[in-house]
């Protein structure tokens, strides 16, 4: 949401304001007098395990206070679905009983399923290889990395932080 004021020498200030649109992701633009009262949003958030994917695409999570399964389209997880795990923790944002947006810990810890095995010797320089986690992501990870041991990965910069 953006928003601008114009004062005019006589009579009330003027605010203009930029919406976005919760559930189309559009955006809208509206004039209104200063003063003007109108309903703002209320955005709920649960705290959700993720159980599966189906065929279709959808994945399918359990509510962790409720424990009632909750469906999410295909596209709403697109941008975030390469990190989310089997068993994951993440945050469900709803608004008008709809699922908005999926988000995921900002830092997790990851198997890596797929790498190049260690290359003796190769420590001189700080070398790095592509590593598959169980997630599905790719992530470049110090030469050091082995399939089957556990990293911690920053999943908003893509980046391995640590061993875990």
């Amino acid at each position: 949401m953006n928003f601008s004021t114009m004062k005019q020498a006589r009579g009330a200030a003027k605010i203009t304001i930029k919406f976005k649109s919760l559930m189309r992701g559009t955006t809208l633009e509206n004039t209104y007098r200063s003063g003007e009262k109108f309903e703002t949003a209320t955005i709920e958030k649960n705290n959700a395990q993720f159980t599966y994917k189906d065929e279709m695409g959808n994945f399918f999570f359990m509510d962790s206070e409720s424990f009632e399964e909750v469906m999410v389209e295909a596209k709403l997880v697109d941008e975030v679905s390469k990190w989310i795990a089997e068993g994951m923790e993440i945050s469900l944002i709803f608004f008008k009983g709809s699922v908005i947006e999926v988000v995921v810990p900002s830092n997790y810890i990851y198997e890596v399923v797929e790498t190049e095995p260690s290359l003796k010797g190769n420590t001189a320089n700080a070398h790095t290889k592509p590593a598959v986690l169980s997630s599905g992501a790719v992530v470049t990870v110090p030469g050091f990395i082995e399939q089957g041991q556990k990293i911690k990965v920053d999943t908003e910069k893509a980046q391995y932080l640590e061993r875990a």
